[in-house]
């Protein structure tokens, strides 16, 4: 897997356009009428402040404080920029409110707080209970992150957690416990030594005590070496972690040890430590970016070893978001008063056992693997798997009412586990999980239309993520200086060609021959074809059609027919059927999938059932979903006997039935019914839809579905990923005119994939 590589000048503008920051305030109740108005202000908001006035507990019925979490920081201690203050550290806490969002769909107000007083600091949050049901305290500098989290836990009556803290803590918690599982070690035999003493190691040194690691057998390191019983000036946290052992160094205190726990700095483990220590040793280096001892490093020195790292590009990656989002999650759902040690020890095992299950082909497919088995190489959990959700905030609820720190209660886990469920939409996280996936191998992927600055940006982009080795079509002198004005200028370094340039003559009279052999029967000759040739669009698809690349994206100035025309004519398609194209829409409530959107004006009862069939195969074999299709008409199951298109959608799922009679599929329907299944139950309990929605919509025509789809992209709060071409042999993509850099990056994933597969 590649290493990212984030530029200045991208991420200034991420943070800057299209609005600046990355988090925004959404009403959740209509506003449209004065009457929404008086209901949500004045006068009709008194009548729920005098309620909770009784009832201080109803705050959580009547307002959003069950599911707000406070992302509090003053900026001493910044992700390894150390001391750079409050308004410095911004969008860090905004950025950990999108992790809150995305994969616990819990809504974060970031407050930065001018206070390096630890007092002060206290009194500030101590205010700011009312507001919040949790607070998430970050980036504070030790020792006073320690003064703060112990005071705040003991004096608010909402769950507080200093995630730099217990976040390593509770992951390498997990790890530790499933790495000694495999060796076969107790963990009250292992001798721990720990590089770092600051406060994510000294939280992940107290939770091993705590999961059975004998604190006799505990060396911890800082810079200045082993801390010793006898070393002058100890106090606090290093005084309680001081040892006897007669070591003094690192190098010294891994002779013969079982664990080493690294929290330090890159490089500081070297092989001839790492071969002092004991059999079958258990090494976690998270300094990040660069690891104390380097992954391939470690081992290559050693066969046994059992290594944990920071990174995403290597086995076991020890990653906060895997506890963080789901420890609240749990909280917040029994409104619980604090977040005790039961919790984290219900996350640490929670964690630790969902390593062990079945891993689905949705996680296996995101990191572009045949199957992920509990053993040396997988020990924790992936961060794309979506099973955490469902695993650990349902461990940590329990462990709060078992400890009696929940003020509400949860009385069916497996219906609240499906309501987790309900409320993130299912399968929004798919086009992280298609990337992660894209990033595990490179591939040829030429532009036709070279010369437009958003493509070379989506093209540069694509290739520091490891994702393509692009091919440049277009006049040279013109692609280079947009590149050069651009600033893009790792570009400069792929292949540039203008098919019309005496250097590509070899090529161009090969890909002629090759399409006039083909086409000679058609009415094709020589001389046409050595005249198509020129032109970027035949020269990139007969590229691709040849082996020279893997696959072809173009579009960018043309309408959509012309655009795939030539791949059509040099490509060609699945045993000669039609090409359709879908999108992909999402929404809130999950995918929706769209066809045919782009290509066929009027389709037949016959095309339907192929459009229909094909995007069924493409979301179930490629987007791992499970499609439950509706054929949408004007009106419902021939409640419009005369309708054309009605009758036209009603042959249509006869036909698609008597194929699979599994796939839930019906029509004609409006798209109404389709997408409500609550509406559809209640007036049609016979639907194959009635017991869930529609996530594949089939349209009568190109004009119904071009215009559900321009409106849904224009008027609702929903992303599109497309067009993408079904049917085609080889990979070939073509953009919507006007796409802009995210709508490029989102295809040249798809086209990724799509050679992945051929």
């Amino acid at each position: 897997m590649s290493k990212n590589v984030i530029r200045k000048k991208d991420a200034l503008e991420y943070h800057e356009n299209p609005i600046p920051g990355k988090i925004e305030v959404v009403p959740t109740k209509k506003t449209k009428t004065q009457r929404d108005l008086s209901l949500a202000y004045s006068p009709g908001v008194a009548d729920p402040c005098l309620e909770i006035a009784e009832k201080p507990e109803d705050v959580y019925k009547y307002t959003a404080k069950g599911n707000l979490v406070g992302v509090i920081s003053n900026g001493t201690a910044v992700l390894g920029l150390g001391d750079i203050g409050p308004e410095a550290s911004k969008p860090v806490m905004e950025g950990k409110g999108v992790l809150f969002k995305i994969f616990a769909g819990i809504d974060v107000f970031d407050i930065e707080i001018d206070a390096k007083d630890p007092k002060k600091f206290i009194e500030a949050v101590k205010t700011l209970e009312p507001t919040f049901g949790g607070i998430n305290l970050e980036d504070i500098k030790a020792p006073d992150c320690f003064e703060i989290e112990q005071t705040l836990k003991k004096e608010m009556n909402i769950p507080v957690m200093h995630d730099d803290q217990h976040g390593t803590a509770i992951i390498s918690g997990a790890a530790l416990l499933n790495a000694a599982e495999i060796i076969g070690k107790d963990l009250k035999d292992l001798k721990v030594v720990v590089s770092g003493a600051g406060a994510s190691a000294v939280s992940c040194i107290n939770i091993f005590f705590e999961l059975g690691v004998d604190r006799k057998n505990a060396i911890v390191c800082d810079s200045r070496g082993v801390i010793r019983s006898d070393r002058e000036g100890l106090s606090g946290n290093k005084k309680d972690l001081a040892t006897d052992i007669d070591v003094h160094n690192l190098e010294e205190a891994l002779v013969g040890a079982d664990v080493f726990l690294g929290l330090s700095k890159g490089n500081l483990m070297t092989p001839e430590m790492l071969k002092s220590m004991a059999k079958d040793p258990i090494v976690f280096a998270l300094a990040n970016p660069t690891p104390e001892i380097d992954y391939e490093l470690a081992m290559s020195t050693r066969s046994d070893v059992m290594m944990a790292t920071g990174r995403s590009d290597h086995p076991n990656q020890v990653n906060n978001v895997l506890g963080f989002p789901y420890i609240f999650r749990g909280a917040l759902d029994v409104r619980a008063t604090e977040i005790n040690e039961e919790m984290k020890l219900a996350c640490v095992r929670a964690i630790a056992d969902l390593a062990k299950e079945p891993v689905p082909e949705t996680v296996t497919q995101a990191y572009n693997v045949d199957r992920l088995v509990f053993g040396k190489e997988y020990f924790i959990p992936k961060p794309l798997d979506t099973r955490l959700l469902t695993t650990v905030a349902p461990a940590v609820a329990k462990a709060a009412m078992e400890t009696g720190v929940a003020r509400a209660t949860i009385d069916d886990m497996e219906a609240y586990k499906d309501e987790l469920i309900r409320r993130m939409g299912s399968g929004n996280d798919i086009m992280r999980r298609l990337s992660v996936k894209a990033k595990n191998e490179r591939k040829r992927i030429v532009f036709a239309e070279a010369d437009n600055p958003h493509i070379l940006r989506a093209a540069r982009i694509a290739m520091d993520e490891g994702i393509i080795e692009p091919i440049l079509l277009g006049r040279r002198s013109r692609i280079k200086a947009m590149i050069e004005a651009l600033e893009l200028d790792e570009l400069l370094n792929v292949p540039i060609i203008n098919p019309r340039s005496e250097e590509s003559d070899a090529y161009r009279s090969k890909y002629a021959q090759s399409f006039y052999e083909r086409r000679q029967r058609m009415g094709a000759t020589l001389y046409e074809a050595n005249d198509l040739m020129n032109k970027r669009s035949y020269y990139a698809a007969m590229m691709v059609e040849k082996g020279d690349a893997d696959a072809l994206i173009s579009g960018a100035h043309r309408n959509y027919i012309s655009s795939l025309a030539p791949a059509l004519r040099v490509i060609g398609t699945v045993d000669d059927k039609a090409v359709a194209t879908m999108y992909m829409v999402l929404t809130k409530k999950g995918p929706l999938f769209l066809g045919d959107t782009t290509m066929i004006e009027n389709p037949t009862v016959n095309e339907i059932v192929e459009i229909t069939e094909s995007v069924v195969s493409r979301v179930k074999d490629f987007f791992k979903i499970d499609p439950r299709v509706a054929l949408l008409s004007y009106g419902n199951f021939g409640s419009s006997k005369k309708g054309i298109d009605s009758n036209k959608m009603s042959k249509a799922r006869q036909i698609i039935k008597e194929r699979n009679p599994n796939l839930p599929v019906d029509g004609d329907i409006q798209a109404n019914f389709a997408l409500n299944s609550d509406i559809t139950k209640e007036s049609f309990p016979f639907s194959d839809l009635a017991d869930a929605p529609a996530n594949v919509l089939i349209f009568p025509n190109l004009s119904s579905a071009n215009i559900a789809l321009k409106m849904v992209e224009q008027l609702a709060d929903a992303t599109s990923v497309g067009p993408i071409v079904m049917g085609m042999k080889k990979p070939a993509h073509v953009l919507q005119m006007g796409a802009n850099v995210q709508q490029i990056l989102d295809m040249i994933t798809i086209a990724n994939l799509d050679a992945q597969q051929q």
